[in-house]
């Protein structure tokens, strides 16, 4: 059963850093290009970050660009998200999914994904 769960999420202090874990299991990750989204109560989910199959291309949005930063580690099957500088803004339910294939173009666009986990759920106040 292909799956991938979350975790590092919590509670922190604006200014603050966390880094979110993505383990896959029931596959090979690192066939795969992997996005993180996230979505804040009463709003649409939202494409954060993606990096490609091979780890050498990756894509950030322009709210979380020079903060966040994606990375992968396909010899454990993780991908991780490195959120520093936060801010109340950046609360919400953070997501990895996993897709075989994607257009660059719409990366972080959430249909362009087939698998998905549980969500982390990061919340930025003092």
């Amino acid at each position: 059963q292909l799956q991938l769960v979350e975790s590092g999420g919590g509670l922190v202090q604006p200014g603050g850093s966390l880094r979110l874990s993505c383990v896959a299991s029931g596959f090979t990750l690192h066939y795969y290009a992997i996005g993180w989204f996230r979505q804040a109560p009463g709003k649409e989910r939202e494409g954060v970050s993606y990096i490609s199959s091979s780890g050498g291309e990756t894509k950030y949005a322009d709210s979380v660009k020079g903060r966040f930063t994606i990375s992968r580690d396909n010899a454990k099957n993780t991908v991780y998200l490195q959120m520093n500088s936060l801010k109340p803004e950046d609360t919400a339910v953070y997501y990895c999914a996993a897709s075989f294939y994607v257009d660059y173009e719409t990366v972080l666009h959430p249909e362009q994904y087939e698998y998905w986990g549980q969500g982390t759920q990061v919340t930025v106040s003092s």
